[in-house]
Order: structure tokens, then C-alpha cells, then sequence
């Protein structure tokens, strides 16, 4: 077993409590909700196949958080690069389980036996275009398919809804590609490197009136039924079967999204203090 395989699979979590105390004060801003527990087996080792909001990181420690007390499991993130080039940064998720975002990284997890998170859109999702709230953006990735099929694995759709709308985007990626300022830095090879082409530029937004404070939307979110994959484990690497895992994947997160919607919609416990700030639904 090699050093960095030993360092994956040794991950000691931090305390419970110490996960509560420190988010204490966003479950109470956004009161997170769940939906959908029963569908997640502490036993039954899955593939968390989540879509990106905003940002990334206003919602995804809850994911963390509810897992880790209501079903005693600690899940493992798989990272998109770019968090491993901020110092300090990059320190924080490794502590908090997540690794890059490689197959022999998610290889090693499975083998191992954990419950692993992952967002297909990665970076590019987190870095929304005007109009992309609430959509999913995976381009063309199947990796994450081809990975759950190859070890078995059962995929688990994780639909996340409300902090794509804590913010409104006044300027994108594509506001800033068709810049001149724009155009002249990504003449620039690290830079267009770092920014991959202008995708990973990340929107400038305003929250509470003009300020950068996030509105306090209430998030909502919902785990779907398990997707089997060991009917595909002998055609893991054929790319028609991985697609073909990928749409029952996408469809059944995309009707979990449509479910929180209306429940959304429907839902009159917000606080008088969320109904002031955040939009109407």
C-alpha cells in the first residue's frame, strides 16, 4: 500500500460536535432541510452524486453534517483541483475528508469501502453563468458512471436547492470573455490555465441589496432512490453504458429537484425575516 493510499483510507474525522458548533451559525441562517434519508443506507457503501450551487461552499457542509448525525456516516468529497491551489485553503478540505478528484483517489475510497460525495459539474459548475440557477451543468462528464459501475458501486442522486438563489449574478464568465480586460488576460498562458479558459471565473453577485451578503434562503435538500449499476460492471468502460448510467442519473436528480421545488413552493415555515429578505416562489 502506498503513503497516499494509507493517508486516504486513515482519515480521522473531526468530533461531531465540533462540526455542529462550528456550523451553528449557518443551519440557523439557511435552516437547511432534508428529504429522502431512508434512501441512504449507513451499511451500503454509495456514490453521492450531487449537483453544484453557486459558490460551492454555502451548502455542502450540510451534506457533511446531516450524514455524519443522523446516519453516523462520514462521507468523503471528491475535490476539483483548483481547491488544492489556494494556500490554506486547500488545508481545510483535506480536513474535512475531501481528496482531489482523480479515478485512482475515487478507486481507492471504494476499495476501501467509504461513502463518497461528488459533483460532476465540479469548478465549472460552482462558477454560474446568469440564467444557470438551478440547472445542472455536467457537460459531457461520465467519469463518476464509469467508476460506480466498475466497483458496483449504487449511485445515490443528492437534488440541492436554495443557495443558487441567495445571490443575483450581475457579472459572469461570459461577461468577462467578451471583455477586453478579459481577453488580454487569457492571452496569458497561466492564467488561462488557472481559469481554464475563463470557465472557473467566478461571477460577481450582490445578496442583500447591494452588499455580498448572502440572502437567507432556506436550502432545501433530497436523496433519491439508489440507481444499481452492477448490471453495467462488465461494460465500465464502454462509453454508450456510462451515458446510459449518467441520464438515469441525471433524470432522477433533475425530478428530485422539480420535487423540492414544489415543496419550496408550498412551504410556509420561513420566518418573518426570511420572507422579508429572500425571494417569492
Amino acid at each position: 500500500m502506498s503513503s497516499n493510499r494509507k493517508d486516504i483510507l486513515e482519515f480521522s474525522p473531526p468530533p461531531l460536535r465540533i462540526v455542529e458548533r462550528s456550523l451553528k451559525a449557518q443551519e440557523t441562517y439557511f435552516n437547511p432541510t432534508f428529504y429522502g434519508l431512508d434512501n441512504v443506507d449507513p451499511d451500503r457503501p454509495a456514490l453521492y452524486v450531487a449537483n453544484h450551487t453557486l459558490y460551492g461552499m454555502l451548502d455542502s457542509p450540510f451534506i457533511f453534517l446531516t450524514l455524519y448525525r443522523e446516519k453516523g456516516i462520514v462521507i468523503r468529497s471528491l475535490g476539483d483541483h483548483a481547491h488544492y491551489k489556494i494556500p490554506v485553503w486547500r488545508d481545510i478540505v483535506t480536513d474535512c475528508g475531501t481528496v482531489p478528484g482523480t479515478r485512482d483517489n475515487c478507486a481507492r475510497l471504494m476499495e476501501g469501502g467509504e461513502h463518497i460525495l461528488v459533483f460532476p459539474g465540479g469548478g465549472r459548475e460552482v462558477a454560474k453563468r446568469k440564467g444557470e440557477e438551478n440547472k445542472v451543468v455536467w457537460k459531457t462528464r461520465t467519469g463518476f458512471a464509469a467508476m460506480a459501475m466498475e466497483h458496483g458501486y449504487p449511485i445515490i442522486p443528492l437534488a440541492a436547492l436554495g443557495a443558487d438563489d441567495t445571490f443575483d449574478i450581475h457579472y459572469d464568465a461570459i461577461d468577462f470573455k467578451a471583455s477586453k480586460f478579459g481577453q488580454l488576460l487569457l492571452k496569458n498562458k497561466t492564467i488561462n490555465d488557472q481559469l481554464r479558459d475563463g470557465d472557473l471565473f467566478m461571477p460577481f453577485c450582490t445578496g442583500i441589496g447591494p452588499l455580498p451578503i448572502p440572502r437567507p434562503e432556506k436550502f432545501y435538500f433530497s436523496f433519491g432512490e439508489p440507481i444499481d449499476t452492477t448490471a453495467y460492471r462488465d461494460r465500465h468502460d464502454n462509453l454508450e453504458a456510462q451515458w446510459q448510467v449518467r441520464a438515469k442519473v441525471m433524470a432522477s436528480l433533475e425530478h428530485e429537484m422539480e420535487n423540492l421545488k414544489m415543496i419550496r413552493h408550498n412551504d410556509t415555515d420561513k420566518g418573518f425575516l426570511r420572507k422579508l429578505l429572500t425571494k417569492k416562489y
